[in-house]
């Protein structure tokens, strides 16, 4: 299909916070700018994760030519194993970003087959008709790049997640003069990150919580907790630094934290001195007060490693009267429930708990550029059409008077997932749909991949059944009432109820009084447990739905 015309075709992350996916196509050669993922509402039972439906790369796999990666969170790159799985085509990324990608493919078993190829800021490379420079901008988590794409009908630049720190950790300063120099050229179209578009003036340097963090460790006399994003490498390094200067010896816990910890050190991103870093299994042999915990869970996940030790069910860590929890992240809507279940059990622990509620100082500080550093960006490039990319529709639509209220883009356009931008050096346009949506995977397979909450609720309950899991629990006391209730149903063969109430008691037995009260913690370790015994006994994979009554 002869277009002429260059096309921009968002799959994912217009519409909605995560999962960003775009394609960038001329006449037969396409390309793609990020494969993200996003995580489920609650109402999406037995769901893990989100991807975007990419019905519409399958289609046109022969003209697919590569995938882009900005950087290395979830939201950017945690679909491309549904992609590769699909598609064999390379991946294009910087140092720190394949590091992940790496650890992503090889959980997927994919990492073999892999073609990864690193990209280094101000080296372009060439696709197709596609030429593509990286520009370094600062962002949450390091070697982050913006993109300036040359099309046959002019620049493209997407942004990727950003925000302008003028004083990076690392000392890599936001390209600015690249991004100016692009403008004085002549940029047909500006793909610019919506996210904190709601946000009026700049959004703080990661270096600006060093004062309040340093306050905070100066003053606390036992055990220090320290919760962040596990990609947040300058604040896990602001961490070390600081507990260094207090003479606190440093346990890393929690998978995520570990491997970011090592990837971010194998590449020198952190300098750890030696005899810093101790075993978590150390942690008792030193005084509370020479000892910083850093730990990764800071969104409140069930399993996480913060919830585990807020219950005292970790191996290792443990929570003791006095000691002080700092979580140095953000509250992302919709996990408030979760996370403040884990602050309630850190203060019945009489530990000190600091998080970010507006008033405990600046101990967190976000990862995107706001209104300022949108239009300062906006009129360096000074591009003919400007499209607002990650984000709802209010952010989307919002981020366009933005653009427009600066005087220096012609048009501002915004479109959604789905939507066909056509472009040439004069004209822009919405042109068709494509095929979009939500792919929601159960347990990372990618055989349990399903276009629709509804299709994916009647296929499990026509072949594999159902298994309702019934709990009376007295709310006085937190003791069982009754035995279980297992109701099981599209289930043929052995009957496996009687083993399955025994699975309930164990696992209720193996839980402490406080785990107990903790009603979502209860239903998932359950909700693990049956899964494991169904899918071991009997080979099929029910939807399994604990219910706990209060009597």
């Amino acid at each position: 299909m002869q277009t002429k015309k260059l096309k921009i075709i968002p799959l994912g992350g217009l519409g909605e916070f995560g999962m960003n996916c775009l394609a960038l196509r001329w006449e037969d050669d396409i390309i793609v700018i990020d494969a993200g993922l996003m995580f489920p509402e609650s109402e999406l039972l037995g769901v893990d994760v989100v991807v975007p439906d990419i019905s519409y790369l399958i289609e046109n796999r022969q003209h697919v030519r590569a995938v882009i990666l900005t950087h290395g969170h979830m939201d950017h790159i945690g679909g491309l194993p549904w992609i590769l799985n699909e598609i064999k085509i390379p991946v294009y990324a910087t140092e720190f970003t394949l590091a992940y990608v790496e650890d992503i493919l090889e959980e997927h078993k994919l990492l073999d087959e892999a073609e990864l190829i690193e990209i280094v800021p101000k080296e372009k490379v060439s696709i197709g008709p596609f030429t593509i420079e990286p520009i370094h901008v600062t962002h949450s988590i390091v070697d982050a790049v913006s993109l300036a794409i040359e099309t046959p009908v002019g620049v493209v630049i997407h942004t990727g997640d950003f925000k302008i720190d003028l004083s990076p950790l690392d000392g890599k300063l936001f390209d600015l003069h690249t991004f100016g120099e692009y403008g004085k050229r002549g940029v047909l179209a500006l793909l610019q990150d919506s996210t904190n578009v709601e946000r009026p003036g700049y959004t703080p340097s990661e270096s600006a919580v060093r004062p309040r963090l340093d306050e905070i460790f100066s003053r606390t006399k036992k055990k220090l907790f320290f919760a962040c994003f596990s990609s947040s490498v300058y604040r896990i390094r602001i961490a070390m630094e600081l507990a260094r200067a207090h003479g606190r010896k440093v346990a890393v816990v929690g998978r995520s934290m570990v491997e970011s910890t090592e990837i971010a050190q194998d590449l020198g991103y952190i300098d750890i001195p030696q005899g810093l870093m101790i075993n978590p299994g150390q942690v008792r042999d030193f005084r509370p007060e020479e000892v910083m915990v850093l730990i990764s869970g800071t969104q409140g996940e069930p399993m996480s490693a913060l919830s585990r030790v807020a219950v005292d069910n970790h191996k290792y860590a443990r929570i003791d009267a006095g000691d002080t929890v700092v979580l140095s992240s953000r509250i992302i809507p919709g996990n408030e429930k979760s996370i403040f279940r884990v602050i309630d059990h850190l203060y019945r622990r009489d530990a000190n708990v600091i998080y970010d509620n507006g008033a405990n100082g600046l101990i967190h500080v976000s990862g995107h550029g706001s209104q300022e550093e949108m239009s300062l960006l906006i009129n360096l490039v000074r591009p003919k059409f400007f499209v607002p990319v990650h984000g709802n529709y209010g952010n989307l639509r919002r981020h366009a008077q933005v653009a427009m209220n600066t005087g220096a883009v012609e048009h501002a356009i915004v479109i959604e997932d789905g939507d066909v931008l056509e472009l040439d050096k004069k004209d822009a346009r919405k042109k068709d749909k494509v095929t979009t949506g939500r792919v929601l995977i159960d347990s990372g397979s990618f055989n349990d991949v399903v276009e629709d909450l509804v299709i994916k609720d009647r296929r499990i309950l026509s072949e594999d059944g159902i298994v309702l899991a019934v709990l009376a629990i007295n709310k006085r006391s937190g003791k069982i009432e009754q035995q279980p209730e297992v109701v099981m149903r599209g289930f043929g063969g052995a009957d496996i109820t009687e083993q399955a109430r025994e699975t309930m008691l164990k696992t209720l037995h193996g839980l402490s009084a406080e785990e107990k009260s903790d009603y979502g913690m209860v239903k998932e370790k359950i909700r693990v447990d049956l899964k494991r015994l169904v899918q071991k006994t009997t080979g099929r994979r029910p939807m399994i739905m604990p219910v706990i009554l209060e009597i």
